[in-house]
Parts: C-alpha cells; sequence; structure tokens
C-alpha cells in the first residue's frame, strides 16, 4: 500500500491536498482548516479578510505584465462530508483523513476523502503561493458549511468580492465543464416519539442492510443505486405484518445529501415465529440481492439474536412510520425536456434516527426548475403529514440558470481543445452548487465550474483519479493565462 500522495505531480498541489487531509473539516466545524488559512495567507504576505460567517478570502496581485486582465475569484468550500464504514474507527472532529495510492487513483482508509472539495482549495493554495504561474488579480474565497446548509455561501455580501469572473472548483468529472446546477430544499418529518412494553415471550434480533455503495444524492441519484433506508423499511413493513414483529429502534442512512449506505434496527420476534423470521430475512436477501444485483453487488441483509429491547414503538406509530416511509417517494422525478439525459427533478430519502424523544425522518428535494423543486417537497410532505407527523421545509437554495454565451465559457471550452485535443462537454449538473447563491447576490458574475474525476463522493467509497487532477491542474493554469484584458 502505498501512502505517499507527495511523490505525484504537480508537486505543490498534492503537497496541499496532503495538509488538508491532516486538518478536520466537518461542516460547520471548520475553524481548523480556516485557521490554516489563515496562517497561509500572513505567511505568503497576501491580504486577507474572514467575514462574520467564517468565509476566508485571500487576495493576490497580478503577475508582472497581466494586471490589467479581469479579476478572477477561485472559490471551493471548506467542509467535507464526514461518512465512514460501521468498521471504521475514526473522529472526524480530531483524526487526520488517511489518503493512500491505489492505482491510477487516491483513496482514504475507510472515510471520505475529502477530494470534494479539498482538491479545490488545494489548487486555490498551489496558485496563491506560485511565483512562476502567470495570471491576473486573483481572489481566492473559501465558503464555509457547504454540505449541510451553503451557510457561507447565504452569507456573502454584495461588495465583498470585486473580480466579475468565478472559477467554481467543485465538479467532478474531468472533460466537462458546468454552466448550470439545480437547486434544492430540505423537507423534515417529526414524529413523537411513543413505546409501550414488547409483547410477551418475545427474542430480540438486530437487523441491519450494509455494503450499498452509497453516493452523492444529486450526481448519483440516477444510477441505480440501492437506498438502506427504503430496503430496510420494506423488510420492516413486510414482516411486521405476517410475523408480528415490533419495532425498538431504527437507525437508518446518514446525511442529507448523501445516498443511504447502512441501515440498522432492533426489533421483537414472537418466540413462536423465530423460524419463520430467520426465513424471512433469507428471502429478502434473496430478492433485494436480486433486484439490485447490477448496482449493488455487496448488499447484505442480516439479522442476529441479541437481548431483548426494554420497549418498542407503540403500535400505531410503527404503523404510521413504517406506512408513511414506504409511500415517500425517492429519486428521479422528472428528466429535463431541454437538456439531454438530464435530471431534472429528484428526492432522496435520507435518514430515519431516533432524537431526544423524536423520531425524524430526513429528505432532500432537488430541481432546476423552482416550482417543480417546491411540487415534490409538497409531496413528500404530504406523505408524512397523513401520517400525522409534524413537517419543516428548509429555506432552499436557488439554482444556477445556464448562459451559452458566456465569455469564461468559451475560453474555457478554446482552453481545453488547445491542451487535448478534444472537445470538453458543456452541462448543467443536477447537484447544488454554490454559483447559484453566488450569482444571486452578483448578478452577472461569468462563472463556470470544473474539477478533476472523483468517484463515490458523500460515501468511503470516495476517490479521486489522479490523470485527471494533472488535467484539470493544466486547464486551471491555461484559463487562468487566458483571460482578457479589462475593456472600458
Amino acid at each position: 500500500m502505498n501512502n505517499n500522495i507527495h511523490q505525484l505531480k504537480p508537486e505543490r498541489l498534492w503537497h496541499f491536498f496532503s495538509e488538508i487531509c491532516k486538518i478536520p473539516r466537518p461542516s460547520k466545524k471548520e475553524e481548523k482548516i480556516a485557521a490554516y488559512l489563515v496562517g497561509f495567507a500572513k505567511e505568503n504576505k497576501l491580504w486577507y479578510q474572514v467575514d462574520s460567517a467564517g468565509n476566508v478570502l485571500v487576495r493576490k496581485p497580478a503577475t508582472p505584465g497581466f494586471e490589467t486582465r479581469k479579476g478572477v475569484i477561485l472559490q471551493s468550500h471548506l467542509d467535507m462530508v464526514c461518512e465512514k464504514n460501521s468498521d471504521t474507527l475514526h473522529d472526524f472532529n480530531v483524526d487526520p483523513i488517511r489518503p493512500w495510492i491505489d492505482g491510477d487513483w487516491v483513496k482514504a482508509k475507510g472515510t471520505t476523502l475529502g477530494a470534494d472539495d479539498g482538491i479545490g482549495i488545494a489548487a486555490s493554495l498551489a496558485i496563491l503561493e506560485a511565483t512562476d504561474i502567470p495570471h491576473g488579480p486573483i481572489e481566492a474565497l473559501f465558503t464555509m458549511d457547504e454540505e449541510t446548509g451553503l451557510t457561507g455561501a447565504f452569507a456573502l455580501k454584495p461588495g465583498q468580492l470585486t473580480g466579475r469572473i468565478l472559477l467554481n472548483l467543485d465538479s467532478e468529472d474531468e472533460g466537462q465543464i458546468f454552466i448550470g446546477c439545480a437547486g434544492g430544499k430540505d423537507t423534515v418529518a417529526t414524529f413523537d416519539l411513543v413505546t409501550e412494553h414488547p409483547p410477551a415471550g418475545a427474542v430480540g434480533y438486530n437487523v441491519s442492510v450494509t455494503g450499498l455503495k452509497g453516493g452523492h444524492s444529486g450526481d448519483d441519484i440516477n444510477k441505480g443505486l440501492g437506498n438502506a433506508v427504503r430496503l430496510l423499511n420494506r423488510f420492516l413493513w413486510n414482516v411486521s405484518r405476517d410475523l408480528n414483529v415490533r419495532v425498538a429502534l431504527m437507525d437508518a442512512g446518514n446525511l442529507r445529501n448523501a445516498l443511504a449506505r447502512e441501515g440498522f434496527a432492533s426489533i421483537t420476534v414472537p418466540a413462536d415465529k423465530t423460524t419463520a423470521f430467520e426465513a424471512s430475512v433469507k428471502e429478502y436477501h434473496k430478492m433485494f440481492t436480486f433486484e439490485l444485483h447490477t448496482t449493488e453487488p455487496d448488499l447484505k441483509l442480516s439479522a442476529v439474536k441479541t437481548d431483548l429491547s426494554p420497549v418498542v414503538l407503540e403500535a400505531g406509530l410503527q404503523k404510521r412510520l413504517l406506512e408513511s416511509v414506504y409511500a415517500c417517494p425517492h429519486g428521479v422525478m422528472a428528466m429535463s425536456r431541454d437538456i439531454p439525459n438530464f435530471v431534472e427533478t429528484s428526492t432522496n430519502l435520507a435518514s430515519v434516527k431516533i432524537r431526544d424523544n423524536k423520531i425524524l425522518v430526513t429528505t432532500s428535494q432537488r430541481s432546476s426548475v423552482d416550482t417543480s423543486k417546491k411540487d415534490i417537497a409538497d409531496m413528500v410532505a404530504s406523505v408524512f403529514r397523513l401520517a400525522g407527523a409534524g413537517v419543516e421545509h428548509s429555506s432552499g437554495y436557488p439554482g444556477w440558470a445556464p448562459d451559452p454565451d458566456s465569455e469564461i465559457l468559451r475560453i474555457s471550452v478554446e482552453s481545453y481543445k488547445r491542451l487535448f485535443k478534444g472537445e470538453p462537454e458543456v452541462l448543467a449538473i443536477h447537484a447544488g452548487l454554490e454559483c447559484g447563491l453566488i450569482g444571486a447576490i452578483y448578478p452577472g458574475m461569468d462563472m463556470i465550474s470544473f474539477g478533476p474525476t472523483i468517484k463515490g463522493a458523500h460515501s468511503p467509497d470516495e476517490r479521486l483519479h489522479i490523470e485527471s487532477t494533472v488535467k484539470f491542474w493544466a486547464l486551471l493554469l491555461e484559463i487562468l493565462a487566458n483571460i482578457p484584458e479589462v475593456t472600458n
């Protein structure tokens, strides 16, 4: 196993990525990486600012001969999605990410890698430090809490940024340049937790759905991947009806913007139904693996006997929970009528958790059409309101409308063609990007988003393609070298 990513080229880009991996940066807890950036700015004698939300802005003057070029903003987010395998011991608040080289990829040991968007941060730092890269005036904007609330981008104020061209370094497919993205919002249903004693003579079991790939709830929603919340709930719904299984605890899925990889439940089974229950586990495992054999070859449904839980969900509550989660839509709701093979609207059934005497069901909705985003969020809310749950929507975030006549898009496409003798794809993305919010605050900002190839983002399978990172870096430098002069 090769842990030395310092040997990779370009050296300074990978140096900074390695340094970033050492610094804990969960969403809403980015103070350590922000302090690192401030120290970097001071060490390199660069102007910097930390605003009230914690966003860090660093400015670097143009290199000699490029003083009259238009100013460019390099934008990336500081936080990372913190997901790990259940058998991995890792505290994201204090432990470093452990990157290693696996053939053509950089991966992490049992956790998310944080290339989303650590590689964007690293690229910005490498440019800010360099003395041999030609560029006009540079602003590097590092935003807080992109993954869980876009908090940093929401807090930006008019006048903070002076550049009128923005390069968002937060996309995940080399060879693709993005000029639009979906907007999104969250919908959370809350049930009051009511419990009762388990039936007399019951036997305790722990049930688990594991081995799913997970992934990004925007980028991967159309890939036919399994959802641990849906699979676990489907099994419990059936065995509760057929075998009088009672649910004591349900803990499935995790983050709002990730496809649920794992799900766990503690249940009780009547003593005279244990043989039938264990047969049902095997039956549904076979059924699920058949249905998802192409996309989820490692899926596993299992159950093991355990101590009997002292309480189970009240019977009526259990029925309302399982019925509503079963009825909750998940996946692609509409494809674009304007852009071929582009997801327009989707919804993600993200997690079911029991916390503080409440049962929380978290979902997220995305659409490039604002009215459709509201429609699917209202649909999800209606399902849970019918089941007697309280429902709250987040305020959401706007989409980014494509501008096919963008100047920076033209420059980027021409740069790509010069470097690689091929045509990049110009696309919109179903995931949310901060460009939508920034464009709302700075109307007329000319923006694109691009990056190296990252697979499995938002899951412990996250991996960064090495050769595509080299191409991403080369394209970024070529774009900066070809930014036009300011015209009156």
